[in-house]
């Protein structure tokens, strides 16, 4: 029978699931503890297996590694409230069909379930089908997962996150771990695409090699094709040795090229030219080099226009478009804020051998509202600039750099003057217009989705005071669902 177990030692996401899957006529068991799943396996198996990470005695991952050891085509997906790279990865390379982060949406959960579910009987049905087709016996599904054994250096690369885009991240960076597959990573600048680049390559089979980056946008023209390829002794003026080049340095590992969006078009039809033979030649060479790299590209710049207007080649889009990693901006993470600043604080305090600084709320709510055009390489220059500048350990919002203050004070006062009742009721409207206009007189990027992260947060701060905190009472006012505020609170910071 189809059946689907949940291992959690939260009774409280058991009874969600329990109650919410069996809406969908599908039936459930239920586990406190990994040690109680492995003792039943003993007995039967599920269709489908949901467990947590973290959880007392067997944990979820050692959980999963022991189930597809003995069941490697029963799909388990694993959940937990601890975002960061590092699980998510190792969790896909231990053989999980998916990733799920809390809090999750219950009907999103219960759709990934029917999406293991529908895997698990198309698996049967295809050993069905082979079995017949052989006329033999039954025979054990042999895949047995790649086991990599890997810590991912989440300190250092800052990869934790609880939103839903970085998520989407996540998973990719797992299910390509295995993978050469060339990857082009989008996003704003500051988003850390680098740090993206370099976890692919740190959890991927080439990560004892080198990875080397390269930004194409930082060097001259007429030494990048050097840079790339390197260049033979004599082959132009001062080449006074031979030279290899960052092809070369990379063998077996990992090249990303930054900012390739950027790079001039006769070294697109070179670098085309090496991705598609595989091999190139040293400048002044004449003997073929093989490219024996993963390339992972990196770009601010919307390449489709750029191909559109005749500035990028379209062959090299496509050879590098293979898979596309979107980096969303800090103005779309903004629950990751506050850890964010409390490790650059930390990061600062520690590099100039000072105290720790601390933010007040209302300080960090500051921060929180402000757009950060340049991601989060300027939130590090604000704790930065905040841990020299700041006149005491506690930090208030007076001594919060002038950008954020000067985009802080006039919304908070827009709000402030909407408020009184004797306002006509589309005052707020004339002033929510004057603020938007003051915004693209300043240029200012991605007006849409900043207003309405904080438009969001004042209605829903607004709705949680009049119902005392009462999240089921604020919902129903708003006119959304629990699950929707819930995952709103955690997308805006509000927890």
């Amino acid at each position: 029978m189809t059946s689907v177990w949940i291992i959690d030692d939260d009774q409280s996401i058991r009874w969600v699931l329990e109650k919410a899957l069996g809406r969908a006529s599908i039936p459930v068991r239920s586990f406190a503890q990994g040690s109680e799943v492995l003792a039943a396996l003993k007995a039967g198996t599920p269709s489908v297996l949901v467990t947590d990470i973290r959880m007392p005695g067997v944990d979820g991952l050692s959980l999963l590694y022991h189930v597809k050891q003995a069941h490697p085509a029963l799909p388990v997906i694993v959940m937990t409230a601890f975002t960061d790279l590092g699980s998510t990865v190792e969790a896909f390379q231990k053989g999980a069909f998916d990733y799920l982060p809390k809090p999750f949406d219950v009907n999103a959960a219960v759709a990934l379930i029917q999406r293991a579910l529908q895997t698990a009987r198309d698996e049967l049905d295809r050993i069905a089908t082979e079995q017949q087709r052989e006329g033999g016996a039954p025979h054990a599904d042999r895949r047995v997962p790649r086991l990599v054994s890997k810590e991912a250096d989440a300190e250092r690369i800052m990869l934790h996150s609880s939103a839903p885009a970085m998520q989407e991240v996540f998973r990719a960076i797992g299910r390509l771990a295995s993978s050469n597959v060339t990857v082009l990573i989008t996003g704003e600048s500051g988003t850390g695409k680098e740090l993206i680049a370099r976890a692919l390559h740190e959890h991927s089979a080439r990560s004892k090699q080198p990875f080397v980056a390269l930004n194409t946008a930082a060097i001259p023209k007429d030494l990048l094709e050097a840079e790339l390829f390197g260049h033979e002794r004599g082959a132009f003026t001062g080449a006074t040795q031979q030279r290899r080049g960052r092809f070369e340095e990379a063998r077996q590992g990992t090249l990303f090229l930054d900012e390739i969006g950027d790079m001039p078009f006769d070294l697109q039809t070179r670098l085309l030219r090496v991705l598609a033979e595989g091999s190139f030649y040293r400048v002044g060479g004449s003997q073929p080099i093989e490219a024996d790299v993963r390339i992972v590209a990196a770009t601010h710049q919307p390449l489709e226009q750029r191909v559109a207007e005749g500035r990028f080649r379209e062959d090299l889009f496509h050879r590098l478009n293979v898979i596309r990693l979107r980096l969303p901006p800090l103005r779309e993470r903004t629950a990751d804020i506050a850890a964010l600043v409390d490790r650059f604080m930390r990061n600062s305090a520690k590099d100039l051998g000072v105290a720790q600084r601390r933010l007040t709320p209302e300080a960090l709510d500051a921060l929180i509202a402000f757009d950060f055009p340049g991601n989060i390489r300027q939130l590090e220059n604000f704790c930065q600039w905040l841990t020299v500048m700041s006149p005491g350990q506690l930090i208030e919002v007076k001594d919060l750099p002038p950008e954020v203050l000067s985009h802080a004070v006039p919304l908070a006062q827009a709000l402030t003057d909407a408020a009184p009742a004797n306002h006509a009721s589309d005052d707020w409207l004339h002033l929510l217009s004057q603020e938007a206009q003051a915004r693209l007189a300043r240029n200012e990027p991605a007006i849409m989705a900043a207003m309405t992260r904080q438009f969001e947060s004042v209605l829903i701060e607004a709705a949680l005071a009049q119902s005392r905190g009462r999240r089921i009472e604020a919902a129903q006012r708003l006119g959304i669902g629990r699950n929707t505020l819930t995952r709103k609170c955690a997308e805006l910071g509000l927890e």
